[in-house]
């Protein structure tokens, strides 16, 4: 972590200044220059295992230590260089090797101490024995530190993955709850009218002539009444965000349910879009706002849809990391996620742009062509019981008024969308 290799950086900065400090009287020609040598020699090895610092640690620290206790016999003015020391010795041995090392140490310096002018004093006892205790303390504390930060990053990844899983969890419940309500849908409609035509048929085999061409009527009548169940199956395969809001509150909705505290924004007149375009915008909203919440650590997000003269226009921003456009994943796999975005909006004739780059955010703009005959939505357009245009047989159809356009151009305006074609 950043915060420990920081630590760690001042303590070998300490060392330095302290090793320079103590040998520049002796660089300065005010002691004997005896000194100079042992102290680059431990300055060199005391490099060399912060180097490598796991190649034989054990001989490395006591090389350090001997050096420095031969500097200390020849000068006592190196006493202060076994700060320092301390916090290697509680960080390289075990506890129970750690604290006698520092009372040695100690010892050593209050011994180094006495044989200088003055003699054995007072303060030169408790200088040494406070700046040990200063030392374990704060080792403790930094100990604690660095447990609570390593609990912290794995609580952290914990999160992370936990997210992950229940996403995929979501997702997988998801396609079950689809698989089993398809696999009603087609109990209930389809495989049903099927056996009916089955036991219809072989009744015609063995019946008289008259009662036979009764049967073929009726499997004629029970296979298009099947035809027209599977043309309403195929035609209520609608995203669950749109079987009962317009398009611009699904997208308000997956906005706030997907990434707290985004903006939506809505400019022009909404308009009435065939079912691929609103699903097509809804899956591009869908894919866009899952990648911010999963990748972006963005502060601000914002998803604009706009209906224009022509086009209808659907603009995704957030200020994240970003990242490079073509790059594939680190770990070389394939993604899906703007190819699959760009074929559904290519696919309605329209255009996709994603812009972005490290560290500048990303911004993804679709751009959908409106069919000339599209009008504005009216207020209560879409509320359930509310007719739409074309009378009050109309009430008990889907919430999006006819086109004909989608229709086929075969039928009367009050046709439902996606009517029989």
């Amino acid at each position: 972590m950043p915060s420990l290799r920081l630590v760690r950086l001042a303590l070998h900065g300490s060392f330095y200044v302290l090793l320079a400090v103590a040998a520049a009287p002796a660089a300065a020609g005010g002691k004997s220059p005896a000194t100079l040598l042992p102290a680059a020699v431990l300055a060199a090895v005391y490099g060399l295992g912060i180097v490598r610092i796991a190649a034989r640690r054990g001989l490395w620290l006591t090389a350090v230590t001997a050096l420095w206790l031969l500097l200390l016999a020849m000068d006592h003015g190196y006493s202060y260089v076994a700060f320092p020391l301390f916090f290697l010795f509680l960080g390289a041995l075990p506890v129970r090797w750690a604290h006698p090392a520092i009372a040695a140490a100690t010892a050593a310096v209050v011994a180094a101490q006495a044989a200088a002018p003055g003699g054995l004093t007072a303060a030169k006892v408790i200088g040494p024995v406070a700046g040990a205790a200063v030392a374990i303390l704060t080792g403790y504390g930094y100990a604690a530190l660095y447990r609570e930060s390593r609990k912290r990053q794995q609580l952290i990844d914990d999160l992370l993955r936990t997210r992950d899983e229940l996403a995929a969890a979501q997702r997988e419940a998801g396609r079950l709850a689809e698989r089993q309500r398809l696999a009603r849908e087609i109990h209930d409609t389809l495989a049903q009218g099927l056996s009916s035509i089955v036991l219809l048929a072989r009744a015609a085999e063995t019946a008289a002539p008259g009662t036979a061409r009764e049967r073929v009527r009726e499997i004629g009548l029970t296979a298009s009444d099947n035809l027209a169940e599977a043309r309403r199956f195929v035609q209520a395969l609608t995203p669950p965000a749109l079987e009962d809001a317009p398009l611009p509150e699904a997208l308000r909705r997956v906005t706030a349910r997907t990434v707290p505290g985004a903006v939506f924004r809505l400019d022009g007149d909404p308009c009435t879009l065939p079912m691929e375009t609103e699903v097509a915008l809804l899956r591009l909203t869908q894919e866009a706002l899952a990648n911010v919440a999963r990748h972006a650590h963005a502060d601000r997000t914002a998803v604009t849809l706009a209906f224009l003269d022509g086009q209808v226009t659907l603009d995704i921003y957030d200020d994240g990391v970003g990242f490079t456009p073509g790059d594939g994943r680190a770990d070389g796999r394939r993604t899906f996620g703007l190819h699959g975005m760009r074929e559904r909006i290519a696919a309605l004739g329209g255009t996709l742009t994603v812009e972005s780059a490290p560290g500048e955010g990303t911004a993804i703009a679709a751009v959908v062509p409106v069919a000339a005959g599209a009008r504005p939505r009216s207020r209560d357009e879409g509320r359930e019981g509310v007719p739409s245009e074309g009378g009050p047989g109309a009430s008990s159809a889907p919430r999006r008024p006819a086109t004909t356009a989608v229709s086929g151009g075969a039928g009367p305006a009050a046709t439902p969308k996606g009517a029989a074609v």
